[in-house]
């Protein structure tokens, strides 16, 4: 898998500083290519560069984030963007979401959390992908092992179930995952899990019970559990907050 490409911008030197230093891009197949301080310089930056990944503070000076990430979505629509703020405040979360940005993170920022962050990204970057390129022979296997996770989300998805009915080896199925994808097959899974959970609370009057079924959790405390480190807040939380907007 490449490298991603990836664009900081903040009007602080210290928050892009820490971003360099203090988060290990390499280890997750990442490398910063460019950095902003206001949002002119961002939307030069952002076609110069091409980057995969933009990750953008909101209060910045000139142009601001919400605006620069609204204009470059015209030029480059599979652009991944990812919004790191002070401000918590759910009309901006509900501004990015409706911008369809992919994360929103808080400062200070936690690495750990953004490290997941940049997980999601891959496999959001990864979907995207495969529905707007043809397939080429090597990524036929994994295009239809995840393709077959999407179609029984509600059942036990497993490497050893996946193994069977593809007929490979467990460990080699393992593999693909974090050559073509970049992250590891449970990341994935649980990724695809909570993003589904995430849908049936929003559009649909299912109890939580019966979202965590038919997002593959027999036991809704488990699924809340998963869905409360995935998100921050608990499924009805979620439901709750979105819903009362």
């Amino acid at each position: 898998m490449k490298k991603l490409r990836v664009l900081l911008v903040d009007d602080e030197i210290m928050i892009r500083e820490g971003f360099k230093k203090l988060f290990d891009w390499e280890t997750h197949e990442c490398v910063v290519v460019g950095e902003a301080a206001d949002g002119m310089e961002a939307i030069t930056k952002i076609d110069e560069e091409q980057p995969d990944i933009v990750i953008m503070d909101i209060n910045i000076p000139i142009i601001n984030g919400l605006k620069v990430i609204q204009l470059s979505r015209v030029k480059y629509p599979s652009m991944a963007f990812v919004i790191v703020s002070g401000y918590d405040d759910f009309s901006y979360c509900r501004e990015a979401l409706r911008m369809q940005i992919t994360d929103y993170i808080l400062k200070p920022v936690n690495y750990e959390e953004f490290g997941s962050c940049i997980d999601r990204l891959k496999i959001s970057l990864y979907n995207n992908e495969v529905k707007e390129k043809p397939v080429v022979k090597k990524e036929r296997v994994i295009t239809g092992i995840t393709k077959y996770m999407q179609e029984h989300l509600s059942e036990d998805v497993s490497l050893h179930i996946l193994s069977e009915e593809f007929h490979l080896n467990s460990q080699y199925i393992s593999q693909l995952f974090k050559n073509e994808i970049g992250v590891n097959f449970l990341t994935y899974l649980t990724n695809i899990r909570m993003e589904h959970a995430k849908k049936l609370l929003l559009s649909s009057s299912l109890s939580i019970a019966e979202v965590s079924e038919q997002s593959g959790y027999g036991d809704y405390r488990v699924f809340t559990k998963v869905f409360k480190k995935s998100e921050g807040i608990t499924p009805s939380q979620y439901r709750r907050d979105f819903l009362s907007q």
